[in-house]
C-alpha cells in the first residue's frame, strides 16, 4: 500500500501497530464523517420532519445500504449492533429453542461464539462441539456427523482468531441444507474474515453473519448482523423506532432492519461504518487480501527461522489470513509484548485472546503472543518486527 494511504492513519509515524484482529485503526475519512454528523447535523433519526433529522435519518440509512453492499446483501437485511457478540446474542435470544434442540459449534470459537449458546444448556438446549487438528483444520465429516435431526443452529467462525485458519463456509453451509433443508439454520462470525476477505452473503450459504465495524476501521462500538429472513429472528429488545403502531393491548413491529434497533442509535457510528466499508471498497477488497497475503508470508517465513519461536496454525497462504500466534520458548506472552512495545514501539496482543477452551486443547496455558495485519502494514514493519523478536530470542 503507499504512503497516500499511510497517511490517513497519523498514529502509524509513532508505532507500528499489528493488533488489528482486536480493533484496526480508523482512517481520516471515516473520522471526518462522524465529526460532520456532530458539527453539521446532530439530530436523531427516523423521528422528526425537521432538516437537520431528515439528513441524519438519510444519511444512517445510506449507511445501512453501503454495509448491505458491501457483503453481497439488500439494504433492510442488515441491522446495526454494537459488535459481533452482540450480534450473535441477537441470535441467541431471538430464535426459539426448545428443549433438546441441538447446537453445533467448534472449539475454535472466540468467547462471543460459545457463551451464548453454553448458555442455552440451560434450557436444555443440547451443545456439540467440532474438534480441529492442531493447525486449527477441520474435517467437513465432522460436521456430518455432528449435524442430526435435532440441530437447530451451526454456529461457526470463517477465520479463527487465534490462528488465523479459515473454516470452509460455504461447504459447511452446503453440508447443513443437505442434512436439515431450511430447519438448520448456519451463523458465521464473520468478525475476522469480512474486514480481510471480499463477501457475499450469497455465497457462503448462511442465515446469519455477524461481523463488527471496529476491526475494519469504522468507530468502536458499530456491528452488523445479516439476516437472511428476518421472519426467523424475534426482536431482543422493543421502543421507540421499532414499532409501526400501538396501542393499550397490542402493538405491531415495523419492517426492515428497523424492527431490531430499538431506541436512539449509535448514529455517528452508524455513519462512520458506513464510510469504512465505502474507503475498504476504494482501496478494493482484492488488493487488500493480497497485500496481506505478502506480508503474511513475510512473517510466517521470517518466524520459521527464529529459534525458540513456535508458531501456530496452518502454514498454507491459502488456509489463513494474517493473524499469526506464536510463542517464544522460555518466556511469557505478556513479557514478550511487553518488549515489543518497549523497545521498538510495536502493538501485539498477547494472552488467551477470548478463546480459553482453544488454548486448553493446544496446551497454551499462558496463551500466545498475536501479530494481525491490515492493510496500512508495510513489509518494512515486518522486518523490524521479525528483527526485534530475534532480538528478545537471545536475551529470554
Amino acid at each position: 500500500m503507499n504512503d497516500k494511504l499511510r497517511a490517513d492513519f497519523p498514529i502509524l509515524k509513532e508505532i507500528i501497530y499489528l493488533d488489528n484482529a482486536a480493533t484496526s485503526l480508523t482512517p481520516e475519512p471515516v473520522l471526518e464523517a462522524v465529526l460532520s454528523y456532530y458539527r453539521e447535523y446532530k439530530a436523531n433519526v427516523g423521528r422528526a420532519v425537521h432538516r437537520l433529522a431528515q439528513v441524519a435519518t438519510q444519511r444512517y440509512k445510506d449507511a445501512h445500504r453501503k454495509v448491505a453492499e458491501f457483503i453481497g446483501a439488500s439494504e433492510g437485511e442488515v441491522i446495526f449492533t454494537k459488535n459481533t457478540t452482540e450480534a450473535i446474542n441477537m441470535v441467541a435470544y431471538g430464535l426459539s429453542f426448545e428443549k433438546g434442540d441441538e447446537i453445533v459449534t467448534t472449539l475454535l470459537e472466540h468467547h462471543s461464539n460459545f457463551l451464548p449458546w453454553l448458555r442455552l444448556k440451560e434450557k436444555g438446549v443440547v451443545m456439540k462441539i467440532v474438534k480441529p487438528d492442531k493447525r486449527g483444520r477441520f474435517e467437513l465429516s465432522e460436521f456430518e456427523q455432528a449435524i442430526s435431526p435435532r440441530t437447530r443452529l451451526v454456529a461457526v467462525s470463517e477465520v479463527s482468531n487465534v490462528l488465523g485458519t479459515i473454516t470452509p463456509i460455504e461447504e459447511i453451509g452446503a453440508l447443513c441444507k443437505e442434512k436439515g433443508g431450511a430447519e438448520v439454520l448456519f451463523l458465521v462470525d464473520g468478525a475476522q474474515s469480512v474486514p480481510h476477505l471480499r463477501t457475499d452473503v450469497e455465497e457462503l450459504g448462511c442465515d446469519f453473519l455477524a461481523f463488527s465495524g471496529h476491526k475494519m476501521l469504522g468507530p468502536t462500538g458499530t456491528g452488523a448482523l445479516w439476516v437472511k429472513d428476518s421472519d426467523e429472528l424475534e426482536p431482543t429488545f422493543l421502543g421507540g423506532g421499532t414499532i409501526e403502531a400501538v396501542s393499550p393491548e397490542d402493538y405491531q413491529l415495523t419492517g426492515g432492519y428497523e424492527r431490531f434497533e430499538a431506541g436512539t442509535p449509535h448514529i455517528a457510528g452508524g455513519i462512520g461504518f458506513g464510510r469504512a466499508v465505502e474507503y475498504l471498497s476504494e482501496v478494493g477488497m482484492e488488493r487488500i487480501e493480497e497485500h496481506e497475503k505478502r506480508l503474511t508470508r513475510r512473517l510466517l517465513e521470517g518466524l520459521l527461522e527464529i529459534e525458540k519461536v513456535q508458531v501456530f496454525g496452518s502454514l498454507n497462504l491459502n488456509e489463513r489470513v494474517g493473524v499469526i500466534s506464536f510463542t517464544i520458548n522460555g518466556s511469557h506472552p505478556h513479557d514478550v509484548a511487553l518488549m515489543l512495545d518497549e523497545t521498538a514501539d510495536i502493538m501485539v496482543r498477547s494472552g488467551h485472546h477470548c478463546c480459553m477452551p482453544l488454548m486448553s486443547y493446544l496446551g497454551l496455558e499462558a496463551g500466545t503472543v498475536r501479530a494481525s495485519l491490515y492493510l496500512y502494514n508495510t513489509l518494512e514493519e515486518i522486518d523490524l518486527f521479525l528483527e526485534t523478536i530475534e532480538e528478545i530470542a537471545k536475551v529470554v
